[in-house]
């Protein structure tokens, strides 16, 4: 065989490899993280946010216990930075490159932890196999932190970069105000495209959240009051995101008690073992209409 027939066979060996790692999907990326819908909210819903977590001994007794610093979004779109003092930080916002965003983000996390201080993670190519997020971080509660904008954005680099200075402003003009509703829901009140939403990630399955959603809408429910109405959910790493359009006037601190009393009916419903009634398999198959897809 010649060398250049030897070439364009390792070639497509690695090309057919890369579909292989591509096309193996995981459909529930952060399964088996404590507040996977925290970890969901970070990745989908909320625009400028950090959370803290703490590496496992698999990453070395040197780095065990040390705090990595999630982030929605870092500047100029990096997957991952090392600060100018040390702190590693994660995107969880970065764009998925394999079918397991875990593996994605791991693979940022691990090149962030061998990079000297401000420095950013580089990219390219599919991750490989290897180890998740699962493997790195300790299972603690994941305790999200939103912020009013992006300027904590500006201690990330030395020195003062003016293209992340730039794209700072620029994601601050753009933002949409994101308030959470209730301290122990992932339920976050919006202003997008000048109206108020209600975005909320349940913490079941898709088809067990879609069947508590079903009674609760079949028993007139689902409403969160006058002016308001329930348009649909997203399904997002293998859990849902009902939304809610709602009145303008009030504040996301109004919405707590009606919001608090739907998640009472919907932890009810969910626990609801029996099959569902004709009306429920009728509200099923409506909401299940009014789904739509997040990558």
């Amino acid at each position: 065989m010649s060398k250049t027939a030897s070439r364009e066979r390792r070639a497509r060996n690695v090309r057919a490899q890369d579909k292989r790692e591509q096309d193996a999907f995981v459909g529930r990326p952060f399964e088996g993280l404590q507040s996977e819908t925290e970890w969901v909210a970070m990745r989908e819903v909320v625009p400028a946010a950090t959370a803290t977590v703490r590496l496992t001994d698999s990453v070395g007794e040197q780095l065990a216990g040390v705090e990595v610093t999630l982030a929605t979004v870092l500047p100029l779109t990096w997957p991952g930075l090392v600060t100018p003092d040390g702190r590693r930080m994660l995107a969880m916002q970065s764009p998925a490159r394999s079918g397991d965003l875990s593996r994605d983000l791991a693979q940022a996390l691990e090149l962030a932890l061998t990079a000297p201080p401000n420095h950013r993670v580089v990219l390219s190519g599919l991750p490989g196999r290897g180890r998740r997020l699962q493997d790195l971080i300790e299972a603690e509660p994941l305790k999200v932190r939103s912020h009013p904008n992006f300027d904590f954005w500006l201690n990330t680099v030395e020195p003062a970069d003016e293209e992340v200075t730039g794209g700072m402003k620029r994601a601050n003009s753009v933002m949409e105000p994101t308030v959470r509703v209730q301290p122990d829901l992932s339920a976050y009140w919006c202003q997008t495209g000048g109206k108020a939403q209600l975005r909320w990630v349940l913490p079941w399955q898709e088809d067990a959240a879609l069947q508590a959603l079903s009674r609760v809408y079949a028993q007139d429910q689902l409403t969160l009051g006058t002016d308001s109405r329930y348009i649909g959910a997203y399904r997002a790493h293998g859990l849902l995101i009902p939304v809610w359009d709602l009145p303008g006037e009030p504040t996301a601190a109004d919405w707590e008690p009606v919001v608090g009393r739907v998640a009472e009916a919907l932890t009810t419903a969910e626990a609801n073992d029996e099959p569902l009634t004709a009306p429920e398999r009728r509200a099923r198959d409506g909401l299940r209409l009014r789904q739509m897809t997040l990558r």
